[in-house]
């Protein structure tokens, strides 16, 4: 039998991560808590199966390059200026008033100034993935508590960057005195200067051509390959060519790609991977753990979940309310970050590895951010109480801004709906030339990069990546939609498209394309308000231009018109009874056939 560690490492954890990352999520906590959970099942201080922690190690570290190139990638500085006046400030005051609170901890249980300060900056970051989960399950990512809450997370990701690149530089073998940690320091900084010149330079000139480039081949596998070689090449040349870190590089590259017109699919097509990645690197964080140290620290952990459940909380409260925000934005800001997660174990690893910090501070934190990723979904909902108690005692001003706002939110404000059309080939093209003329936004998702740039210089909203993702359709601004229309006889996954589409916005009208009769029941029964079908129309055409020619009267034709379309109706309806309701419900049921059949039929046929 060959040697197969690495595929019951693999095999072995993510299927424990799916059974408790399963039941975690049923129970309404992250599946994160499952996954950390699903380590410690797998891991060698629990009886039964036990992974190779030496290869688990080795897959959390290509989990973390992905993590941090997502990162890189999302990374929007218009988001984060947009708060500015609250999120940069915040952040510094809280992340240095946490790091302050937990190195307090560390030399009040006998560890040196060095694993104090990494144990501090380990519990001063919140977890990225906590966050927005929690702020999009109770519909505040897009308010001002949202926009406050996801720009102050960005300055704490910096913060994590900075901190990965200076632990190595301030805390590495070889620096002992002060003159010692200012030269690593200058050199550190020379290196990092060096590669982001050199990434940024370099980078955003010859990775958008080469990405350009596949992505002309139409080849999904290509694309996808292209972006992952990126997001670990520069990794990989970082450490090696520069002595920085792996996750500063990944960062750089989903920067560079971030900036370019290729981000979306990038993250949509690409980053997939990244999730299975992300889940070995908490699976491996979780094997870590030693379940004893519950017993054997408990003060510790203790005094740990009162810096992050208290301290934390308190110091975000605080300098929100100082800045005269409404009492509910302070209170949710506040909550939500009462939490720590992946940046966290990045930070306690580095320390770990560099041999600042010992077994015992690692399980800490891994206890702490179990605990406290378990609980800040609960304590969320407590905001509405917390803020009627805090404004018997506190009064505040109107906020001063509002923090960005989605580039497409509130549409009918400016008294203009909109609708999503997906391709833009000649009956796309039409439509979204009609949806125009009739004052309607027609937002188009296109697989085709020229296409995109065209529709760009032409001032027509248009993206870039495949409407089989739901972020896709989430940055097109479907759940504010009223129209959502697929224009294209031969997309692929035109079905999963639909259900997702209805999935997001259930009051949607959904309008789709075929080419044959057979397929129209299945897109009605995946929720299509209304199909039409290239055979159906050419046939019917067909019929009417004969019918014309032979010399039969305007009735004539209508009664035939009138038997086709019965006809039709039956075929695609034959033995689906629920297909004709569109499977959105009662509040979706299908619009005469006839009606749109004849208001499009040219279009159609002529296609």
């Amino acid at each position: 039998m060959h040697d197969i560690d690495l595929i019951l490492t693999l095999t072995g954890g993510l299927a424990a991560a799916l059974v408790l990352g399963f039941i975690t999520f049923k129970l309404k906590l992250s599946p994160i808590v499952g996954y950390l959970l699903a380590g410690i099942v797998v891991g060698p201080t629990t009886p039964g199966f036990t992974a190779d922690q030496h290869l688990a190690d080795q897959l959390a570290e290509i989990g973390v390059i992905l993590l941090m190139f997502g990162v890189g990638l999302q990374f929007h500085l218009k988001e984060l200026l947009a708060v500015r006046r609250v999120a940069i400030p915040g952040a510094i005051c809280q992340s240095v008033v946490a790091t302050i609170l937990g190195t307090i901890v560390g030399l009040a249980y006998g560890w040196g100034w060095a694993a104090g300060c990494v144990f501090g900056m380990s519990i001063a970051v919140a977890s990225t993935v906590v966050l927005i989960r929690v702020l999009a399950d109770n519909d505040d990512l897009h308010t001002q508590s949202g926009h406050i809450a996801v720009g102050w997370l960005v300055v704490e990701d910096l913060f994590t960057v900075l901190a990965l690149v200076m632990l190595p530089a301030v805390f590495g073998p070889g620096v002992t005195s002060a003159s010692g940690v200012l030269l690593a320091v200058g050199i550190a900084v020379v290196k990092v200067a060096a590669m982001v010149g050199l990434t940024f330079v370099v980078g955003e000139r010859v990775i958008p051509w080469l990405l350009d480039k596949v992505a002309a081949t139409r080849s999904r596998e290509l694309f996808t390959l292209t972006v992952l070689v990126v997001a670990l090449g520069i990794a990989v040349s970082a450490a090696k060519l520069f002595d920085v870190s792996m996750a500063l590089g990944a960062f750089l590259a989903g920067m560079v790609v971030g900036r370019s017109q290729f981000s979306l699919r990038a993250a949509t097509e690409a980053l997939p991977m990244r999730d299975a990645f992300a889940v070995l690197f908490f699976v491996s964080v979780g094997m870590l753990f030693n379940v004893h140290a519950l017993f054997d620290s408990p003060a510790l952990i203790a005094a740990t979940l009162a810096v992050i459940l208290i301290g934390k909380p308190l110091a975000a409260l605080t300098i929100v309310l100082l800045l005269k925000y409404p009492t509910r934005a302070a209170v949710s800001v506040a909550v939500v970050l009462a939490q720590i997660g992946e940046f966290s174990f990045i930070l306690a690893s580095g320390g770990k590895a560099l041999g600042i910090i010992d077994e015992n501070a690692t399980n800490v934190i891994i206890a702490a951010a179990i605990i406290t990723i378990t609980l800040n979904p609960i304590l969320y909902r407590l905001i509405d109480p917390l803020e009627k108690l805090l404004n018997r005692f506190i009064k505040t001003s109107a906020p001063v801004e509002n923090g960005p706002q989605h580039e497409l939110d509130d549409p009918e404000a400016s008294g203009r709906h909109r609708a999503i059309v997906v391709g833009y080939g000649p009956v796309g093209k039409t439509l979204a030339r009609l949806l125009r003329d009739n004052q309607i936004d027609p937002v188009v998702i296109e697989l085709n990069m020229d296409t995109v740039r065209r529709l760009g210089d032409d001032g027509v909203r248009a993206i870039y990546g495949d409407a089989l993702h739901r972020d896709v359709l989430d940055h097109a601004g479907l759940d504010k939609a009223v129209g959502f229309v697929l224009s294209s006889s031969t997309m692929h996954g035109g079905k999963e498209t639909i259900r997702l589409a209805r999935e997001i916005n259930p009051d949607l009208f959904i309008l789709a394309r075929t080419t044959y009769l057979r397929d129209v029941a299945e897109l009605r029964a995946a929720g299509a308000d209304s199909v039409f079908s290239g055979e159906g129309e050419v046939a019917l055409a067909m019929t009417e231009f004969l019918l014309g020619r032979l010399g039969a009267t305007p009735e004539q034709i209508d009664r035939e018109r009138a038997r086709i379309h019965a006809e039709f109706s039956a075929i695609t309806q034959d033995g689906s009874d629920e297909a004709g309701n569109g499977g959105g419900g009662e509040a979706h049921q299908p619009q005469d056939d006839a009606a749109p059949s004849a208001a499009v039929r040219g279009n159609a046929a002529g296609d």
